[in-house]
């Protein structure tokens, strides 16, 4: 792949959406579709944080648009402006994501539960509805929904979490199945990876939650961002319905 003179690949005629991407996994992913040549549109809450990944990654080629990924008025906006600023939507990843408590589910406040479940679930589904119906339906692509090995067995104290990432698992074998074979759609279930928003699992203890793994290391983004862009990519053009699990070898240990 040749590059242009601001060092950035020649532009591969693919564009993206990534959803949550200022920071952490969706920045990983964002990063890495940049890096082959995609034209990416990124959002997040922080219009702030938005605009600095999106000059970090390549303003010429990224652009941010701020919102919650819940509210159904800004996914409109996001696949609007995507189909706005280069004309088409090959790819979707819904990564967005909240886990706003941790506990016992057993004492879970029901209205923590919707939440967490808003944000998770529902959204993927409303920025899938509204990418297929802008592009994909007429033009085929494909969607990554990021999970978590939290949806593929319980979870202690992360329980609320867990359940809506097994809800989006089964989501992405009822999209794959609905889009298809127009439209590809799989999902990655990533162990712990290093960002804010998993801090808490490792945060001053890193050696040891590391330790649980036989790869001896936690997940950084580019670990997702590379398993993303080669499910996002014609040489995962017979994968559909499918969950990656991106682990570092940690489910090796199950039984034991």
């Amino acid at each position: 792949m040749t590059e242009q003179n601001n060092g950035l690949p020649e532009l591969s005629g693919k564009v993206a959406l990534v959803t949550g991407a200022s920071r952490g996994i969706g920045y990983g992913i964002a990063r890495a579709l940049v890096a082959r040549g995609d034209r990416v549109v990124i959002t997040g809450r922080n219009e702030d944080a938005l605009k600095e990944a999106a000059e970090t990654l390549g303003a010429d080629r990224v652009i941010g648009v701020a919102g919650k990924a819940h509210d159904e008025a800004h996914q409109a906006v996001a696949v609007e402006r995507a189909m706005e600023a280069f004309g088409r939507l090959d790819y979707l990843v819904n990564n967005a994501g909240t886990n706003p408590t941790f506990g016992p589910i057993a004492d879970l406040d029901l209205g923590v539960a919707r939440k967490v479940f808003e944000t998770n679930v529902i959204s993927a589904l409303g920025f899938a509805q509204r990418t297929w119906h802008a592009w994909q339906k007429d033009n085929g692509g494909a969607i990554v929904n990021i999970a978590s090995v939290a949806g593929l067995n319980a979870s202690p104290f992360v329980g609320a979490y867990g359940v809506s990432k097994a809800a989006m698992i089964n989501l992405t074998q009822q999209l794959a199945h609905e889009f298809a074979p127009v439209a590809r759609v799989n999902s990655i279930a990533p162990a712990v990876v290093k960002t804010k928003f998993a801090a808490a699992l490792y945060e001053n203890r890193e050696e040891e939650a590391a330790a649980a793994y036989p790869m001896a290391r936690l997940g950084v983004p580019e670990d997702i961002g590379g398993a993303a862009a080669f499910l996002l990519s014609d040489a995962a053009g017979w994968i559909t319905g499918q969950t990656l699990v991106v682990d570092g070898g940690l489910f090796l240990n199950a039984g034991v």
